[in-house]
């Protein structure tokens, strides 16, 4: 069963060579590379072409691999990330893909590592270096286990918290009729709940590594309100609408542990005080006793109970204003 490996490549061409190199040498059967120049303005269209030509030569490949991955390359407009990986999907010609951003890298042997699993599963996740490169960097290692219910992994997995594409491996038929949103931010987190819709059984496991490098013009350093908004409105869709099915057969936003209502209720504060805006998530009141909450939610939780919504999301404001220094 062949893996499709996409990776989008924009203004990268000082971390693309390590990062298909990465790749390429994850020593994987019938694997195919594709390369999505997305309008690339830098050097990275002609180091796309040449990946694809040492492919066809088999020169990209290291002595001890067991056979050359084909490499493609597309160029198109610039479209953003989305569209970038929607172009590789159109395209795309394995049983299994996953994605990898150009700035990022894998450790030797993950896909050979974590396949044979992913083989019986329809999404397999695997550890993740986060923020590699920066003060707060950290490894998630989401273990060893196996969820049959797509709402159990969300929220005992915990994976709206790592809710990243590039570090699962899904089966192809989970995308039929699935795009990741063009014009969005945070795209993973919209995208990820569609495909657990139709995914009958998903993994998680201990080998491999993705190394996700820290990047400071990245989203998750530069966001601001607006696009925080985008993150906000993606998890009140997985809130509302009931998105990620379960094994229960209706629908009720009992379904929402108090760990991922304070998850989304961090969020929310940032909006407002980055917007202005009115909190659009609805009250629920939850314990600061209630188990598996950090500290920090603990304290908001208490806010929430005393204040309520708006002055809570207020609070979190003044909070940071404390925080800031003086110019």
């Amino acid at each position: 069963m062949k893996l499709s490996v996409i990776i989008p490549v924009y203004g990268v061409e000082d971390t693309l060579n390590r990062c298909v190199e990465s790749v390429v040498g994850q020593n994987v059967d019938g694997m195919e590379i594709i390369l999505i120049d997305d309008g690339s303005p830098d050097r990275c269209p002609q180091m796309c072409d040449e990946w694809a030509k040492m492919g066809a030569a088999h020169d990209a490949c290291p002595p001890s691999s067991g056979s050359c991955p084909k490499i493609i390359v597309v160029h198109k407009q610039n479209g953003g990330l989305s569209d970038a990986r929607n172009a590789g999907l159109d395209v795309a010609t394995g049983d299994f893909v996953t994605f990898v951003d150009s700035d990022d890298f894998l450790a030797t042997g993950t896909y050979s590592a974590v396949m044979p699993t992913a083989r019986e599963n329809d999404i397999t996740e695997y550890p993740i270096f986060r923020h590699y490169g920066a003060p707060w960097q950290t490894v998630v290692r989401p273990g060893n286990t196996t969820f049959s219910d797509g709402r159990d992994y969300w929220l005992r997995g915990r994976v709206y918290e790592h809710s990243y594409v590039c570090n699962k491996i899904f089966r192809r038929k989970l995308f039929d009729g699935v795009h990741f949103p063009v014009g969005k931010v945070f795209e993973d987190v919209a995208t990820l709940p569609l495909l657990l819709r139709n995914a009958r059984r998903i993994a998680t496991v201990d080998e491999g590594l993705y190394y996700y490098c820290m990047n400071g013009q990245g989203i998750t350093v530069t966001a601001r309100g607006e696009q925080l908004k985008m993150l906000l409105d993606a998890h009140l869709t997985v809130m509302r609408s009931g998105q990620i099915r379960g094994n229960a057969p209706d629908f009720d936003d009992q379904w929402i542990d108090d760990r991922y209502y304070m998850h989304v209720l961090n969020i929310q504060s940032d909006v407002c005080e980055l917007t202005d805006l009115p909190p659009t998530l609805s009250l629920r009141r939850v314990s600061p006793l209630a188990a598996g909450l950090t500290k920090g939610q603990r304290i908001k939780a208490l806010a929430l109970l005393l204040m309520g919504m708006e002055r809570t999301c207020k609070l979190n404001k003044t909070l940071h204003r404390w925080k800031r220094p003086n110019h």
